[in-house]
């Protein structure tokens, strides 16, 4: 499914929204190694919500050349479409229907069915301590639960690359814990992870390699002890951030 351990590799993508003159991704290169959990972290506006959408095929790329998997992401999608998993910072769940329910629907779009399918929703719902609500609406559950269940959907299918984005945001610190406790070991189970977030200290802390993009480039790549280590002024990932995007608020 990769090429030469690489399972993500980009080069020179570029993307101009209509009407813009200056584009919201500039010549961005980056690779993402096979069972890597590659945070890719940046302002609001920076970039990242938009290369994460031309990833996961939801935006056109303007230029540039992707593949994911070994495949073409401009000729080959509907085979990467197999073997990615996403999972959206919105939660993406039908409010009026069960956890089980909802995951029923979703596995049958993903071309899971009987017993594998239910099967695997059981795995799962177990996995995030969620067994107990299955027959319970969506629409009363906790936001941590909501966000468990929007992790699921996307990882019915066991994709062999997996994208998060903001996957732990407003939650309570005991979902948090079972997210990433679950997905560092879904990492080690061989799934590769692109995970985006605004909390520094949890991707300093998860991801094996990290790239920060500012205004639609890539402004440093490396793993999080040698980001820190590049500046003896830095101690955490936060001043690596803060030094090249700055302190202007972002909205």
């Amino acid at each position: 499914m990769t090429t030469n351990g690489i399972a993500i590799d980009i080069q020179n993508l570029t993307k101009f929204y209509r009407g813009n003159t200056k584009p919201a991704l500039d010549h961005i290169s980056l690779s993402v190694s096979e069972n890597a959990i590659f945070g890719l972290l940046g302002p609001n506006g920076a970039g990242k919500t938009t290369t994460i959408k031309i990833l996961c095929g939801l935006l056109a790329l303007t230029g540039g050349e992707v593949t994911i998997g070994g495949y073409s992401l401009v000729h080959d999608f509907k085979k990467i479409r197999r073997i990615i998993g996403v999972v959206p910072q919105d939660i993406a769940l039908y409010p009026t229907l069960t956890a089980r329910e909802n995951l029923s629907i979703f596995g049958g779009i993903h071309g899971l069915k009987g017993k594998h399918l239910s099967h695997r929703i059981d795995e799962l719902l177990q996995v995030f301590g969620l067994e107990k609500s299955q027959n319970t609406q969506v629409r009363r559950y906790s936001g941590g639960m909501k966000r468990r269940i929007n992790l699921i959907v996307g990882l019915l299918h066991n994709p062999h690359i997996l994208f998060l984005d903001e996957p732990t945001v407003g939650v309570d610190v005991q979902s948090k814990n079972v997210i990433l406790d679950n997905l560092l070991a879904i990492n080690k189970s061989g799934t590769t992870i692109i995970y985006t977030s605004h909390y520094l200290e949890e991707a300093e802390n998860i991801c094996s390699r990290i790239a920060i993009i500012d205004e639609g480039r890539i402004v440093t790549e490396g793993t999080p002890k040698e980001l820190v280590r590049s500046n003896q002024s830095f101690t955490n990932l936060e001043d690596v951030y803060l030094h090249l995007t700055g302190k202007k608020l972002r909205d």
